[in-house]
């Protein structure tokens, strides 16, 4: 296929070509699984005559409640061919926020295991079914879609006609992977992710020969450019893991030669302090796109030095797309210790905290008009008015620095910020000095209250396995670094884990709300 032919047509269309072009190659890889772009197809061809089948009309929802299996992206392209939209459910979310997004979207049919997270999912439907949402269909799937599965014989296969949707229509409904209150969801369409890829592989010079293996939740936008879209645009297999485990993941690597490793930061720390990690051959590794959070440093140089891959990122959101990008052709500062080169197609501005365009002044929150951007949230009026300004330029939750030669630097998140007497202290930048530590595995930094100062710094930290630290030996540790003063933690909690957002990143709403209750249970008599 010539290049940059997928720029223009729909990922189904691509995967019919790869069926024919190169059948029986392989297309996903997870555990024992594997599946090849003819099955991919044909599984994806069957499914989607079954849903038209069953009188789903053109634009409906379907809400995919699976694990990180190939199976999952067989119901997402049979959804494209279909012409409905997918509800894209991160196979972490809980309960609640799966009722929440199958009752914001509306959505006609669920399409999940028969027992998930611990829960028989019948009994799930028919309450609510009883509780009146609009759920017309739920199908349950065991495997990869292969022909035995019963899906394929709850309706009669029908003709798709031109139902298939287009690049520019709606797609899939993801929700933000943020852990405060219920989730938005986040309008996708193809396009956006076909501007992105073509993005990626000039950064990372991506090719055919290439082996994906993606460790990031499936239906958010790390894991959807890196698992759904890029390797299917290129013809390149996909290593997937249902759940992630650093040991695994590590074994993986070897044992399929991955060249291309998608991770959240967290991830790629677990992959560094596993075991395993000298004892395996990863030479074959190139390229770790990380990113979702604050990518540390020392702990990217780190695995640099260990893997022999370099280290990129995209830096943006889910909502935004991208703003900046490094490549393999920035220098290792660069690469390492800011968010890369702004870029251009995004027009990137900056705004100060009253609405005032600081763009020249090099320092804001920034806001971007592109073609990597989603067209706003699923029917949510308010939210939109926070996401977009009224001219039209959709913002991130960040302040950030650009300098003279439009390389971005991001100085926090807004929420990530801790107000300590007036002083903004960036959490990420505690979380990187506390991680020098040797006891130290994995940190978190968020704002506790004060009467006094209003926050203060608390960090919770996983630790090494066999090691112990107190707040005294780690403020100790800080002083002999030379750490700022205004940066020392005056809160340590030591936890087995820390806990994980949907998307796979630390869940700091969970910790915030963890330090107000151990505060409020001290002050009770």
């Amino acid at each position: 296929m010539a290049r940059y032919t997928w720029a223009v047509q729909s990922l189904s269309r691509v995967v019919a070509e790869h069926a024919q072009q190169r059948s029986d190659a392989l297309a996903f890889v997870e555990g024992e699984a594997r599946m090849s772009w003819r099955e991919y197809h044909e599984r994806a061809e069957r499914l989607a005559r079954v849903l038209v089948g069953a009188g789903l009309a053109r634009g409906e929802r379907v809400a995919v409640w699976l694990p990180d299996t190939p199976g999952v992206h067989v119901v997402w392209l049979a959804c494209e061919r279909a012409g409905v939209v997918v509800v894209g459910i991160g196979s972490r979310s809980g309960v609640a926020e799966v009722r929440h997004l199958l009752e914001k979207t509306g959505a006609a049919a669920l399409i999940a295991p028969t027992h998930f997270r611990g829960h028989d999912v019948a009994v799930l439907v028919d309450g609510w079914r009883a509780a009146g949402l609009p759920l017309r269909h739920h199908w349950s799937v065991e495997g990869d879609l292969a022909p035995g599965e019963p899906i394929f014989a709850v309706a009669e296969p029908v003709a798709l006609g031109d139902r298939g949707l287009g690049v520019e229509d709606l797609f899939l409904l993801n929700s933000t992977s943020g852990t405060t209150g219920l989730p938005k969801c986040v309008t996708q369409h193809q396009s956006r992710w076909l501007h992105f890829h073509a993005l990626a592989v000039e950064s990372a010079a991506l090719g055919e020969s290439d082996v994906f293996m993606s460790v990031l939740p499936a239906p958010f936008g790390f894991g959807l450019w890196t698992a759904h879209f890029s390797p299917t645009l290129l013809g390149a297999p996909t290593v997937l893991m249902e759940r992630f485990d650093a040991d695994e993941a590590l074994a993986c690597i070897e044992r399929h030669r991955v060249s291309i490793l998608a991770a959240v930061s967290t991830q790629f720390i677990l992959l560094l302090e596993s075991r395993e990690l000298e004892r395996r051959d990863l030479s074959s590794l190139r390229v770790l796109f990380t990113g979702g959070e604050a990518v540390p440093a020392a702990r990217a140089a780190a695995f640099e030095e260990r893997t022999g891959a370099k280290v990129l990122q995209f830096y943006g959101s889910n909502e935004t797309g991208a703003l900046s990008r490094t490549s393999l052709d920035d220098s290792r500062d660069v690469r390492l210790r800011t968010a890369g080169r702004v870029i251009e197609s995004m027009q990137v501005r900056l705004f100060d905290e009253s609405g005032v365009d600081v763009t020249r002044g090099g320092q804001g929150q920034p806001g971007c008009k592109g073609p990597l951007t989603c067209r706003g949230y699923y029917e949510d009026a308010a939210a939109n008015a926070e996401l977009l300004r009224p001219d039209g330029w959709m913002l991130t939750g960040d302040v950030v620095r650009v300098d003279g030669d439009g390389v971005l630097r991001v100085i926090g998140r807004t929420a990530d910020f801790i107000i300590r007497g007036g002083k903004n202290i960036s959490g990420p930048a505690v979380e990187e000095a506390v991680a020098t530590h040797p006891a130290v595995a994995l940190a978190a930094a968020v704002a506790m209250p004060d009467p006094v100062f209003g926050e203060r710094v608390c960090i919770y930290v996983e630790l090494r396995e066999g090691a112990s630290l107190d707040l005294a030996g780690l403020v100790a540790h800080l002083e002999a670094e030379g750490v700022s003063k205004e940066w020392y933690p005056e809160r340590l909690v030591v936890l087995d884990a820390l806990p994980r957002a949907s998307g796979g990143k630390v869940a700091k709403q969970a910790l915030r709300e963890d330090v107000r209750r151990r505060i409020a249970e001290e002050a009770t008599p």
